[in-house]
C-alpha cells in the first residue's frame, strides 16, 4: 500500500480486542478520516431503523430482511412477503437493496478520500480495491473478557456471554452474505494479536508494515 496516494485501510476486529481504538489512533497518525458504526447512518435514514436493529438482524441465520419487516411492524401481510413496498418513495425495498446500499456507501467513501474503516465488513465490500490494506485485530478470550469487564463494569460471565453472541452474529453475517469466514486469514494482509500489546504498539506495527 502506498500511503502517498489515496488509500483505504480496513480494520476487522474481535469485540474486546481494542481494534476500534487501534483504527482511530491509526487514522489520527495518518491524518485521514476514521469511520466505524457511524457509517450506518445513511442506512438508518434510508430505512428508518436503528444501528442496533441492523446489526442484530444481520447475523440471523434466516432471511434477516424478514426480521427487519417484523421490527418495522409492517403488518401480517407485509411480514409474510419478501419485499416491502415503501409508500413514501413508491418502490419495493428488498434485503439486496439494503446490502447494496451499505456496499455503495463504503465504495463512495473509498473513492472520495483516504480513510480508515473499522468493521462494517469493509474488507469484503472493498475486495480488490486498489491501494488498500486489510487488517484483522484479535486477542485471546481472556484478554477480551478482561477488557470488556473493565470498560463496561460487568461480570466475567456477562462479558463472555456478550462476546459469544457478537462473535456468532458477525460470523453468520459474513457466511450468509460474503460466503467467507471473518477468521479466514486469506481475507487480510496483516493479522495482529493484541495480547501483550497496547493500542499504540499495534498501530506502530501497522505503520511499520506500510513502510
Amino acid at each position: 500500500m502506498n500511503k502517498n496516494e489515496r488509500f483505504v485501510i480496513t480494520i476487522n476486529r474481535e469485540l474486546g480486542s481494542g481494534g476500534r481504538t487501534v483504527g482511530r489512533i491509526l487514522a489520527e497518525k495518518l491524518g485521514v478520516p476514521y469511520y466505524d458504526k457511524a457509517l450506518v447512518k445513511p442506512l438508518e435514514e434510508k430505512f428508518n431503523m436503528t444501528s442496533d436493529q441492523i446489526e442484530n438482524l444481520k447475523g440471523n441465520d434466516r432471511s434477516w430482511w424478514q426480521e427487519i419487516k417484523r421490527v418495522l411492524i409492517l403488518g401480517e401481510e407485509a411480514a409474510n412477503s419478501f419485499d416491502y413496498y415503501d409508500e413514501d418513495n413508491k418502490k419495493l425495498v428488498t434485503s439486496e437493496a439494503v446490502l447494496k446500499a451499505e456496499k455503495e456507501i463504503l465504495q463512495e467513501i473509498a473513492i472520495e478520500e483516504s480513510c480508515v474503516i473499522a468493521g462494517r465488513s469493509a474488507f469484503f465490500a472493498l475486495n480488490g480495491y486498489p491501494n488498500s490494506l486489510n487488517v484483522l485485530i484479535q486477542a485471546s478470550l481472556e484478554y477480551r473478557v478482561n477488557r470488556i469487564m473493565g470498560k463496561r463494569g460487568i461480570s466475567e460471565k456477562e462479558a463472555k456471554k456478550i462476546i459469544k453472541e457478537v462473535d456468532e452474529l458477525r460470523e453468520e453475517y459474513l457466511k450468509n452474505n460474503a460466503h467467507t469466514s471473518r477468521y479466514d486469514t486469506r481475507n487480510y494482509d496483516l493479522v495482529i494479536k493484541m495480547d501483550g500489546k497496547t493500542e499504540e504498539e499495534a498501530v506502530n506495527v501497522i505503520l511499520a508494515f506500510i513502510g
